[in-house]
């Protein structure tokens, strides 16, 4: 079977939809290819995206300007992220903000989700699936072509200049198209385990976990390198720390409210390993659990400390609607629920050296290290860490507590090396002809690490802005 567009976009998340619609919007005639059988990926489950300088901010009286927001993502990744790309998508962000809402796209706040960042976080009015349904709906309404369960299998090439992809039907049958550009937004390789072994050290599933991706093996990082595209970020990850995983769980969990306080953590050795005070900033917190093999660690608290989430609330959100001063309401209930069915991952005991056997740590090694901790607390100081004083809380009992917290991420963060325009480019950094990227699918944005504490919202932005540039250069390209 044969077609013809002007454009393939490959791939349904948030870049793929929002070049998609671009595209269509300047009259280009556009064929959107998703291998599911349901529209968005893991963009179904952002919360809030980044901007500056939006007119949101402005009514507000938020003065973060855009040179600020250049600096302090190019100096949190140390200068290895690609400063042009950056500020081309620091400067695209407050109009793509202005391009949702007049798509129909509700956004209810403009905050932070942690403390001290700059309030650059748009939150959406019924999460990254109400921006998927309502971008599809637009451009569906534009003519685009949407076939859902037709993977892409292909880019085509003649010369340096993209010609068209093959893409194959649920039914098996072959379709090629000819089109003049191709974007690939295929979302990452987060469910790889051989690629995510080979670029990132890591055993899939075993000592890192993915969370919200389903069959993201990238395809379209590997059809874009058959194609010549150099490479960029490919071993980048999008990581923090959760516990408990599984079992009806699912990050709103009042134990796992629990678990992300700025409490006493210890790793497989019963030690502490990092200032608890960072539980604030996700990046932080993935990168230092990401540093124990076993791919968790353990959040321990007692009774006392219970007592004070259930009457006075959680210092640091699991999400945007559970903020600080939230009460874990039901943690009994869903303790003991846990316990009955043998959850394998909460643990429970009358002391310090019964907690320790049950998580299979020397009792006299998380004694010391409790010990330790509560002096700390008792004076106000932290010796090893420097916690902020507020934060320590010591561990009494009668009851103490232990949670596995594991390192997981939301996606991975390169692999297709591209400039500014979101154009594709070879070894020698020339853009290959009509070849285009973005979102997960695409390096030079992050240097090693997700700046969220400097760009809160970046990663759903980074996809929806990259998606923009992409379908606006496009239409430089071919001409409409």
């Amino acid at each position: 079977m044969h077609t013809e567009t002007d454009v393939v976009v490959i791939g349904s998340g948030v870049c793929g939809l929002a070049a998609t619609l671009t595209a269509a919007e300047g009259g280009a005639k556009v064929i959107l290819f998703e291998k599911q059988r349901s529209l968005g990926g893991s963009s179904n489950f952002f919360e809030g995206i980044f901007a500056v300088e939006s007119a949101m901010q402005r009514r507000r009286y938020i003065a973060y300007s855009r040179d600020q927001a250049f600096k302090n993502i190019m100096e949190y990744s140390h200068w290895r992220a690609n400063a042009r790309l950056v500020r081309a998508f620091v400067d695209e962000s407050a109009g793509t903000i202005d391009w949702l809402q007049k798509q129909g796209v509700e956004f209810i706040e403009v905050g932070i989700n942690m403390p001290d960042a700059p309030r650059t976080y748009h939150v959406v009015k019924g999460t990254g699936e109400a921006v998927v349904k309502t971008l599809a709906t637009r451009a569906r309404e534009k003519g685009v072509d949407i076939r859902l369960a037709t993977p892409v299998k292909k880019i085509l090439k003649e010369g340096e200049r993209v010609t068209g992809v093959i893409a194959e039907t649920e039914g098996g049958e072959e379709i090629t198209v000819a089109a003049k550009a191709v974007v690939v937004a295929s979302g990452g390789y987060a469910n790889n385990k051989e690629w995510i072994k080979k670029y990132t050290g890591f055993d899939l599933d075993v000592n890192i976990l993915p969370i919200g991706n389903v069959d993201k093996v990238g395809d379209g990082i590997r059809m874009a390198w058959e194609v010549g595209a150099a490479e960029e970020g490919i071993g980048v990850l999008e990581v923090f720390r959760v516990g408990p995983l599984g079992e009806g769980f699912a990050m709103k969990n009042p134990i796992e409210f629990a678990v992300v306080q700025p409490d006493l953590w210890v790793n497989q050795q019963g030690e502490r390993f990092c200032n608890e005070g960072i539980a604030f900033y996700d990046t932080s917190v993935g990168n230092v659990n990401a540093r124990h093999k076993e791919g968790y660690t353990y959040s321990i608290f007692d009774e006392s400390i219970k007592q004070r989430l259930l009457e006075g609330g959680i210092d640091r959100n699991v999400a945007w609607d559970n903020l600080p001063g939230t009460r874990p309401v039901g943690f009994d209930k869903e303790l003991n629920a846990a316990l009955e069915r043998g959850n394998t991952q909460i643990f429970v005991a009358d002391s310090v050296e019964e907690l320790a056997k049950k998580i299979d740590i020397d009792p006299a090694v998380l004694r010391a290290t409790v010990n330790e901790y509560n002096h700390f607390c008792e004076k106000g100081y932290d010796d090893l860490f420097a916690k902020d004083p507020k934060y320590l809380r010591p561990l009494k009992g009668p009851k103490f507590y232990a949670v596995k917290a594991h390192t997981v991420f939301l996606g991975t963060k390169g692999g297709i090396k591209i400039n500014h325009k979101a154009e594709v480019v070879n070894k020698k950094d020339i853009a290959i002809t009509g070849l285009y990227a973005g979102g997960f699918d695409a390096g030079g944005m992050w240097g090693d690490s997700y700046p969220i504490n400097v760009a809160s919202g970046g990663s759903s932005a980074f996809a929806i802005n990259s998606g923009r540039i992409a379908g606006k250069n496009i239409l430089k390209y071919i001409g409409k």
